[in-house]
């Protein structure tokens, strides 16, 4: 065997146990045919634009080379990796919690309202009763929940949602872009960069901008949200 064989053999044979450990938390269910869903979310800490959480129900033992927390991923990978989830998985649903409500609720009974969402919808397609998360607790579906820390890094089903749910709202911010071009929405997705606070205090939110979110940078009670001041 030459050597570049050797080392593909490696590589795969590396893959293989990476994704044997991360689905660790799956395969005690999988082994008596209970199907398991994972759930994350995308969009707790911009300052626009919605919070988008994914339920995903993966089918037991088939694992997919290369899914791991999406924010260690390329955006090509990302884009890939979505396809073949969204293709293979038993049923995924996607939730979605506006700037307006996350206003009205807070950050984080959005979070939850759109867990509900993601998971209700996955439900639509095949019923879970077994559900890790990653890190919230107390989600209103009828379900065991598993909250763990860094979910995303540690169990390969919360690790496939975080890929739907980051390239299914990133694409929303990208579109956003094109209505909205002064604030960079196509590079920061909403997060607060130095481009995107500087347009922010320069012309003023649009209606895409979480008020609970910008106003350390700006008296939202003077601006419209066109960025014009009020009378």
């Amino acid at each position: 065997m030459t050597e570049p064989k050797r080392a593909e053999k490696r590589t795969k044979h590396d893959e293989s146990e990476r994704l044997r450990l991360l689905s660790e938390y799956e395969h005690p269910y999988w082994e008596k045919g209970i199907a398991v869903a994972g759930m994350d979310e995308v969009g707790r800490g911009p300052l626009a634009g919605p919070v988008v959480a994914a339920c995903v129900i993966m089918p037991p033992n088939i694992l997919i080379e290369g899914v791991n927390d999406s924010k260690k991923l390329s955006k090509k990978k990302l884009q890939s990796l979505y396809k073949e989830i969204t293709e293979k998985a038993l049923a995924y649903g996607v939730g979605w919690v506006d700037e307006k409500t996350i206003d009205s609720i807070n950050i984080l009974q959005a979070t939850k309202k759109a867990f509900r969402i993601a998971f209700e919808k996955a439900g639509e397609r095949i019923g879970c009763d077994i559900v890790f998360v990653d890190a919230v607790k107390n989600l209103d579906i009828p379900a065991e929940q598993h909250p763990l820390i860094h979910g995303d890094a540690i169990c390969y089903s919360i690790a496939a949602a975080s890929i739907v749910a980051k390239v299914e709202r990133d694409r929303f911010m990208i579109e956003a872009a094109k209505s909205y071009p002064e604030y960079g929405f196509e590079n920061n997705v909403g997060y607060g960069t130095k481009q995107h606070i500087e347009a922010l205090k320069r012309i003023g939110p649009c209606p895409l901008h979480r008020r609970t979110f910008i106003k350390n940078f700006i008296d939202t009670d003077l601006t419209t949200d066109d960025g014009k001041e009020n009378a």
